[in-house]
Order: structure tokens, then sequence, then C-alpha cells
């Protein structure tokens, strides 16, 4: 098998999810040193808050977060290109119009999953975006929702939102049932379908088709990114992060940063940031996971998650911890 073509000059191939309250600037930060090549997206922010907030506190985010996608979360086409507009100049690599989040809150609104019933609606969307906008706009979906058949349905959608110039789709292979289900059990109980992802990617040759949802190992997602045109990992990323580190070296042959080194570079970051009064918990909150499954796993865990609240030094205490694990995993290889 052979890895499908990328249709823009955006390299796919790794991506992580769009999480809310999770992918904030911290946090992508943390993902960016963790893999150097990933695509990394913001979390949803809707277009109303866009066009009325303030820029710096809702897409605000640092250089070296680059490549940066912003996911927008709205219904009305007008009002999506008002937010589009406001966000020029701030250096996303894309536009990314949320079609897969199923909460209610986003349901109220009339936008996220719900919106797969609606296609010529994303389709005039998408269609206004471009016209003032440079850059892609891309759609994140799900294989369908509710009582939709996901084969008609599916191609019914996606068919008719690349007629409005979409090229790159990320779905996550699983439906979302808008009642019923909480949105955290929309992310377990509707069983995965990577074959009819598949079969998606088969029929539109064209399209960039980006498969997300379940991918739980390295290896798994290796394997599985060789029909598409990349993989978008979710909590796994957050709470294994380490699991990046070791996909980028299977998909772009680069060494994987030691954990050290890239604690080292979060504790400089931490530094730089607790000069304007940013707290150390809202970045080391994001790293917990970074010793996942090593020695010094739990007190690593520990000190991030409770010592960071009483720290002095940001830097510093990052990377005390950091050596205290290595220090335990050198005890028990000796």
């Amino acid at each position: 098998m052979t890895s499908k073509k990328h249709k823009t000059s955006v390299d796919r191939r790794l991506c992580v999810a769009p999480m809310m309250d999770w992918t904030d600037r911290h946090c992508r930060v943390f993902h960016r040193y963790v893999a150097p090549d990933a695509l990394l997206f913001t979390e949803m922010v809707t277009a109303e808050a866009i066009i009325h907030g303030d820029l710096d506190r809702l897409v605000g985010h640092d250089a070296v977060e680059h490549p940066l996608v912003l996911q927008l979360g709205g219904s009305q086409p007008d009002r999506l290109a008002l937010a589009v507009e406001r966000v020029k100049g701030w250096g996303f690599s894309e536009i990314n119009l949320n079609v897969g989040c199923p909460s209610d809150r986003v349901q109220s609104g009339r936008f996220g999953a719900c919106l797969m019933a609606e296609p010529e609606r994303v389709a005039e969307s998408c269609r206004v975006m471009q016209s003032v906008c440079e850059v892609p706009i891309t759609v994140k979906c799900r294989i369908g929702i509710d009582d939709m058949d996901p084969e008609v349905g599916l191609d019914h959608f996606i068919d008719t939102v690349a007629d409005a110039g979409v090229e790159v789709f990320y779905l996550h292979a699983r439906k979302a049932w808008l009642s019923g289900l909480s949105p955290k059990e929309n992310r377990d109980i509707p069983p995965l379908d990577y074959p009819r992802v598949r079969r998606l990617a088969d029929r539109r040759t064209d399209l960039s088709v980006i498969l997300n949802g379940g991918l739980s190992n390295a290896e798994m997602a290796r394997e599985l990114s060789l029909d598409f045109a990349g993989v978008m990992l979710g909590r796994a990323a957050y709470r294994t992060p380490y699991i990046l580190a070791e996909l980028g070296q299977l998909l772009f042959d680069r060494r994987p940063p030691s954990r050290a080194t890239i604690a080292s570079q979060m504790a400089d970051y931490a530094d730089r940031v607790a000069a304007s009064g940013t707290a150390l918990h809202s970045i080391t909150r994001h790293m917990l996971g970074l010793y996942a499954g090593q020695p010094g796993a739990r007190f690593w865990r520990r000190q991030l998650g409770e010592g960071a609240r009483l720290a002095g030094d940001a830097g510093s205490f990052i990377r005390a911890a950091s050596d205290q694990c290595e220090a335990i995993a050198s005890s028990l290889a000796a």
C-alpha cells in the first residue's frame, strides 16, 4: 500500500486533534516539542466569539506552535466569513470547520455534528469562507449521525461539501448519537468503522482523508496511515503524549526527542511565560503523561499535578522533577 497524496503544502501525516479544555496554547507548545512535525489544532472557537471577543485570548499562540490550524464552530456562512477575516494575519495554516462535536451546547447553537444533516449549509459556509481566505478551508466530521446511513449519508455529505471546493476531510470513524449519549459516551460507545473511512478514501482519491478515532499506539497508527493522507490522534496524544514522538520517528524518520529534552524545553517555556503572570499549573497540567509507562511516572504525575501549585521557580521545578525521574530510571537500570 502507498500513502495518499497530499493536496496542499500542509503536511497532515500526523495531526493532533482539537480537544476542548485540553489543546490550549500551553498544551500545543508541549505537543510541538514532543512532535516537531505534527500539525496542531486549536480548541474549537465559535465564530461569534472571534467576531466579538479578544483575539489574543481566543486565538493567541506562540510562534513555536506552527504549523497550526484554527478550528471554527458555526453554521451561518456570513458570520463564519467575518470570523475568518478577523483572524487573517495570525498565521494559521488552515481553517477547519467543526462538523463533529456532539455536545448539547454545540447542538443548541446549530453547529458541530448536527450539521451533517445539512450538507448544503456546510458547503455554502465553506464556499463563503474560501472567498475571503487564502489558506485551505477544511472539515472535521463523523461518518454519520443518529440513523443516517453511513454509506449513502456520508458519501452525500462529502460529495456536496467537496463540490464547494473543500479538498481535506478529517474523519472521526464513529457515528455521533445526538440524543441519548453524552459527548464522553460518543467517544467510546458508537463502534469504530475504519473500513468505512477507507472506502471513502478509495472512492474519492482526489481528496485528502485523514483518519481519526481510537488510534492508541504508534504501530497501529502507522499501519493505518498507509491508507490515508494522515492520521489524527486525540486522547492518546494527551494521555500518553510520547506516542507522538514514536509516531514521528515512524512517519518522518526523525529521531524522537528524549523525555528529559522535552521537559527541559518546557522548563524554558515556563520560565518565559511565568514572567507575564501565567500560573505554572496551567502549563504542567498538560504534561502529566510525559513519563507514562516509564520509571518515575507516578512521582512525575504527583509532582506536576500537586506540587506545581506551590512551586516558586517554574522552570527549576520542572527540571528538578525530570531529573528525579531520570535518576529513578538510572537506578533501576544499574
